[in-house]
């Protein structure tokens, strides 16, 4: 905001988007001039978008490409902590993995045309966690019916959109669409709703235990845990960056699952049908065929 842009806070709820926007113009981060702040803010505006449902992702991308000029950032941050039995949408999909990745993945699809006419310097950040590293992706049985976990929904959601992102970079580069950087991040260990619930489903005793030591872990506050993805969204050293996995505004080393590039191909697929799409080898088509029956 302080660099004039105009943001858009795609929110499940108006009201708590409506105090966010009001606690942004008037709580400026730290180590910045509040006058100096108010006078060089770009614009915020919000838009209704709750990934429980697919219909709403499709509302929410049909309202952005009508009203908006042009898209030159996707950050796909929304997430939940997994309830603690099995739970789906009313799209049929596992609860977490909808709202933490699939919602994300049709999202960035149906707005990747609009970005791709904005500029030639775009970027889609996913933001992960350190909780991937935890986990495994049993593809005959996505929706965990099987074997539900919630720590195991939770970090399987965060390992999909590693692989998403290394999919989604290796997909333009094959169309050969170029100034459409992609990137993902773990933002840190930080004090949230979505820790807490998270928290409370690892293990038995767990909130016991996080109770006593949670001080001496959670290492960042809100707006420390921030910067990873601010750092990939705007700061010059990443602008040649594309495909990489963050942590500490530095590049990090995922999990081998994360890397796999098999995993990476199986998902896309599996995520196509679970949205009855049609994987196609011609991106581009793709993406128009997407478009077509989606919105």
């Amino acid at each position: 905001m302080r660099l004039g842009a105009r943001i858009i806070l795609a929110c499940r709820s108006m009201e708590r988007a409506n105090k966010a926007i009001e606690d942004i113009k008037n709580n400026p981060p730290s180590r910045i001039n509040k006058d100096e702040y108010k006078n060089n803010a770009g614009e915020l505006a919000t838009y209704s978008l709750d990934l429980l449902s697919l219909k709403s992702v499709k509302d929410c991308a049909k309202n952005l490409l009508t009203n908006e000029a042009a898209i030159h950032m996707l950050i796909n941050n929304a997430g939940i902590g997994s309830p603690f039995s099995l739970e789906k949408t009313e799209d049929g999909n596992e609860m977490t993995l909808q709202v933490n990745y699939l919602s994300h993945f049709l999202l960035t699809l149906l707005l990747l045309p609009k970005m791709q006419l904005s500029s030639p310097n775009c970027r889609i950040i996913n933001v992960s966690s350190s909780a991937h590293m935890f986990t495994d992706i049993d593809f005959d049985d996505l929706n965990l019916e099987r074997s539900y976990k919630p720590f195991k929904s939770y970090a399987r959601s965060k390992l999909a959109n590693i692989l998403f992102t290394k999919e989604l970079t290796n997909q333009l580069t094959k169309a050969n669409i170029h100034g459409i950087n992609t990137y993902c991040l773990h933002p840190g260990i930080i004090q949230t709703e979505i820790w807490d619930h998270v928290r409370n489903t690892m293990f038995p005793g767990a909130n016991f235990v996080f109770n006593i030591f949670g001080p001496f872990m959670y290492k960042k506050n809100a707006e420390q845990g921030v910067q990873t993805t601010i750092y990939c969204s705007v700061d010059e050293k990443t602008v040649n960056d594309t495909g990489l996995y963050y942590t500490n505004c530095n590049v990090a080393a995922p999990s081998r699952n994360a890397n796999n590039r098999q995993y990476a191909t199986k998902l896309w697929n599996a995520s196509c049908h679970l949205l009855h799409l049609e994987p196609e080898e011609n991106f581009t088509r793709f993406l128009e065929t997407v478009s077509r029956q989606m919105l």
